[in-house]
């Protein structure tokens, strides 16, 4: 079913604005400036995946041929939608690395 253009838009703005703010209070308690933009890819596949993180380590070549198929057939919404927390997730970096610059000291 293919997604409408408000449900899209929202999306696009609410995956921002979370790792946006994720990522500045990971950056704010833990002193590591691009710890989310690290961490971020690990969550897109926890959001994407059908398999059981288990299954990993027990049946690993299924498992991620499975991933990468999923990855694969993604349309063009997901990918923006995943994209877009990308994206907040770097700017929360360079703001807080900006902050830091101008002498702002968090914590």
């Amino acid at each position: 079913m293919p997604m409408s253009l408000p449900v899209l838009l929202i999306s696009i703005v609410l995956f921002f604005v979370l790792f946006f703010g994720i990522g500045f209070l990971l950056n704010m308690l833990l002193r590591m400036t691009w710890i989310m933009a690290i961490i971020y890819p690990i969550v897109s596949i926890f959001i994407i995946q059908d398999v059981r993180f288990i299954d990993y380590f027990r049946e690993p070549s299924s498992s991620f041929a499975l991933l990468g198929d999923k990855i694969v057939s993604l349309a063009i919404a997901d990918i923006t939608i995943l994209i877009s927390g990308l994206l907040g997730a770097i700017t929360s970096g360079l703001v807080i690395r900006l902050l830091r610059s101008k002498g702002y000291q968090m914590f």
